[in-house]
């Protein structure tokens, strides 16, 4: 059984930190240029939250979804060929509908929290769903121990998806803070694959950086093995000519006081980085990241398509090849 377990864990070629909509694009670019199996994606779960009794995992449901070929092709979330009878029964009873959860997607949920209430871990519950949907590349959560994101905003705290999809983001933020960080555990393959002589880069997703990545770093022992791991760390900035590709980034950069930049994202991240990927479009910057003492590449990263996944993901995967830290 350990030499079983230590050959799994030495297959791990790349490690890649993502969220949901913008990360899985790269995620799966990265599953098709490389082995899959060599892959290990470890999700944000900051945004889970309980709602109507049920365990909800988005960040983990976007990256299964999109890598068994199952997600919605326009929202991005949610499932494609989804209907909607759960939610239009639930509305006539007066439930609560500011969530939308799709019946295919609600199956999800329904068993995910069955097992959980069972005893069984995210982990292991994420690693059988992914199993089933015919997904190789193994998808962990950051942690199997709650950890909550809260935004704060003047008039008080919110609950993060209360924030992000019941008030659309329209709250202004001061910051984000993450309960139960401080006493949660970073996922044992996270923790391994960040110290496996053979690993060849760790990859931060184009995902927000305050609100999907920042709850993984924000974990104990994460960034320290990033910093003592042998891999490269490389991230692809998600701002493009000083917007944002998907989502609210943008305008939290501005709330914040922060310069809706690629560099500032660079900044943000600061003496993580070996490397960062930024768009062709924002070459002027190049020469101001690198003085950050951080590597730079220069090439498309919209990814509007899934040759446009794979060529990214190629690239990026290149230019964690140039190098390998002491």
């Amino acid at each position: 059984m350990n030499g079983s377990s230590s050959e799994k864990r030495s297959r791990v070629a790349c490690l890649a930190l993502s969220g949901g909509v913008g990360g899985a694009k790269l995620v799966v670019g990265l599953a098709r240029v490389m082995d899959p199996v060599a892959l290990l994606v470890v999700a944000n779960t900051g945004d889970d939250f309980e709602h109507l009794g049920l365990h909800i995992s988005p960040d983990i449901d976007t990256l299964t979804y999109t890598l068994a070929g199952l997600n919605h092709p326009k929202n991005g979330w949610g499932r494609a060929d989804e209907t909607w009878t759960f939610m239009a029964a639930l509305e006539a009873l007066g439930g609560e509908t500011w969530f939308r959860l799709g019946d295919g997607d609600l199956a999800t949920h329904v068993e995910r929290t069955r097992r959980l209430n069972a005893g069984e871990t995210l982990t292991a519950i994420t690693a059988d769903f992914c199993a089933r949907l015919g997904v190789s590349t193994r998808v962990v959560p950051m942690s199997d121990d709650p950890v909550r994101t809260v935004a704060e905003t003047p008039d008080g705290p919110l609950a993060f998806q209360h924030y992000f999809v019941r008030d659309r983001c329209q709250p202004v933020v001061k910051g984000f803070r993450f309960a139960g960080a401080a006493e949660a555990r970073a996922n044992p393959s996270f923790l391994e694959a960040l110290a496996d002589p053979g690993l060849s880069a760790v990859v931060i997703c184009p995902s927000n950086p305050f609100i999907s990545v920042d709850p993984i770093l924000t974990l104990p022992e994460v960034r320290a093995g990033l910093a003592a791991s042998p891999a490269p760390v490389i991230a692809v900035s998600p701002i493009v000519g000083g917007r944002a590709i998907k989502g609210p980034t943008a305008k939290m950069m501005r709330e914040l006081g922060i310069p809706c930049t690629a560099l500032a994202v660079a900044r943000h991240y600061g003496d993580l980085l070996d490397g960062f990927v930024v768009d062709s479009e924002d070459e002027a910057l190049a020469d101001q990241v690198r003085e950050l003492g951080v590597e730079v590449l220069v090439t498309k990263t919209v990814m509007e398509s899934l040759e446009d996944r794979m060529s990214l993901a190629r690239a990026v995967l290149d230019f964690a090849g140039r190098w390998r830290r002491p």
